[in-house]
């Protein structure tokens, strides 16, 4: 039998699990990971598999917890779209559900939340020195709710009161006549309760409880720095970090402002690689790596999640990197042999008052043909308010509105540079394109024109 308390399934055998009691989490195995299997027994849409997916990546940059598709483990997750967001507290063996309600729970800090539950992390607001932290508003809350917010016997693993994790409540949960019913202290106005996502603490209790040794930060605020490690000063020898960075809304930007690092042959010795999302399975968002003292190209991802590696040898070290991370509305960076383009939303229509900054950058000796399949922006003459501008750094093209352009265009560089701005007025379906990079020399090209836009390209002044 199950009791329910609040999106937590407890045994009815017993209250909570004891830290201490190894039986309630899920078994390390030889090679240091915590796998825990899953299977999805209610079908979700693209969408919401992806969001799913994509919330159990970040444990596997920053913890040592592996949620991995089920083949024939007895205890597992039974992840279905039904019974609201609830999961049982830590490992009780068998398929055990853990509900994330397609309605209601789409989001990465709801689907995280539960996990964390799977995982055996209680709720932050029942920690056993809470009342440190917060005031409880018993009288705002029916007496039927108590329950949500009794204390338990918590093992806090050394680690401070969060304000800012995934685990806790809001202001207002359960509140009986729309009055606060967590109060913090001393300042009752830190915000809590994010849905947002895991939070450093989240992590840090993770690791600590499973004893994980995972070398990765979470810089999760919206905006920020990120130096290697001992910047300044030259990095140490045989390095290796990752930096998760989750911007709260938007996309991930970072741009680097200081780069110094070993230069070797296609970077084999020291470098950095940044990756289009929470993991190394995403695609690379630098050719090959990057090194020397060539400052990388500011970079835009494709999502909230950005992630940089650092890797050095026992050789030759250099002062490192420092590097601004930041959010964006729109934009992109783009680095494989091909790949799509499309205006924020399409092919439903764009937002007012964007301004998005796009870059293709192909290798050395390649150049881009870049191809429209589609293209309707607010039109007026000389294209003053929403408009596409590009440029190779030797042909600018543009600003182009309309519905009537030229198909291709190829550049004369390895880079081509777009921006994308519309006003409040009128939006419309905007545009999509795709492009390919190839070798220079290998294909006859005619500068294109436009018919908005400024016959055969402007060489760049």
């Amino acid at each position: 039998m199950m009791v329910r308390i609040d999106d937590m399934l407890l045994p009815s055998r017993r209250s909570a699990i004891k830290y201490e009691d190894r039986s309630g989490y899920w078994p390390k195995s030889e090679d240091g990971t915590v796998n825990v299997p899953y299977t999805f027994v209610s079908n979700y849409s693209d969408l919401h598999y992806k969001l799913i997916k994509s919330s159990m990546a970040e444990y596997t940059t920053l913890t040592c917890v592996r949620l991995i598709p089920r083949t024939t483990e007895t205890d597992y997750l039974n992840i279905k779209s039904s019974e609201g967001c609830r999961a049982s507290m830590g490992r009780v063996g068998g398929g055990q559900n853990l509900a994330l309600d397609s309605t209601g729970c789409m989001y990465r800090g709801i689907i995280q939340h539960e996990i964390n539950h799977a995982l055996g992390l209680k709720h932050e607001h029942v920690r056993n020195d809470r009342d440190d932290f917060i005031t409880v508003m018993y009288e705002n809350i029916s007496p039927d709710e108590w329950y949500n917010y009794n204390k338990a016997d918590t093992d806090n693993l050394d680690l401070p009161y969060d304000y800012g994790s995934v685990m806790h409540y809001n202001g207002y949960s359960f509140s009986s006549n729309g009055n606060a019913t967590i109060v913090p202290k001393p300042d009752p106005n830190v915000p809590i309760g994010q849905r947002v996502g895991l939070s450093p603490l989240d992590v840090a209790k993770i690791n600590r409880l499973y004893d994980c040794d995972v070398p990765a930060t979470l810089l999760n605020e919206k905006q920020g720095y990120v130096t290697s490690p001992n910047y300044p000063s030259e990095y140490p020898d045989n390095t290796h970090w990752f930096w998760l960075i989750r911007v709260p809304s938007g996309q991930a930007a970072v741009t680097f402002l200081d780069f110094d690092l070993q230069s070797s042959p296609y970077c084999e010795s020291d470098y950095i690689n940044i990756y289009d999302g929470p993991t190394k399975d995403y695609s690379r968002l630098v050719w090959r790596g990057a090194c020397g003292t060539d400052t990388p190209w500011p970079v835009i991802a494709s999502t909230s999640h950005l992630l940089i590696e650092f890797s050095s040898d026992s050789s030759i070290a250099g002062r490192g990197f420092r590097a601004e991370y930041h959010s964006v509305q729109c934009g992109g960076t783009f680095y494989n042999l091909t790949g799509t383009i499309t205006s924020p939303g399409y092919p439903d229509n764009y937002a007012p008052n964007l301004n998005c900054s796009y870059t293709i950058r192909a290798p050395e000796n390649y150049i881009i043909r870049f191809t429209y399949t589609d293209f309707e922006v607010q039109y007026l003459k000389w294209c003053p308010l929403d408009y596409l501008f590009l440029t190779d750094d030797v042909y600018k093209y543009g600003p182009l509105c309309g519905t009537r352009l030229s198909k291709t265009i190829t550049t004369e560089t390895n880079i081509l540079k777009m921006n994308f701005v519309s006003n409040g007025s009128y939006e419309f379906r905007g545009f999509k394109a795709s492009y390919v990079m190839v070798p220079s020399g290998s294909t006859g090209k005619k500068k294109s024109s436009f018919l908005y836009g400024l016959e055969g390209g402007e060489k760049k002044k």
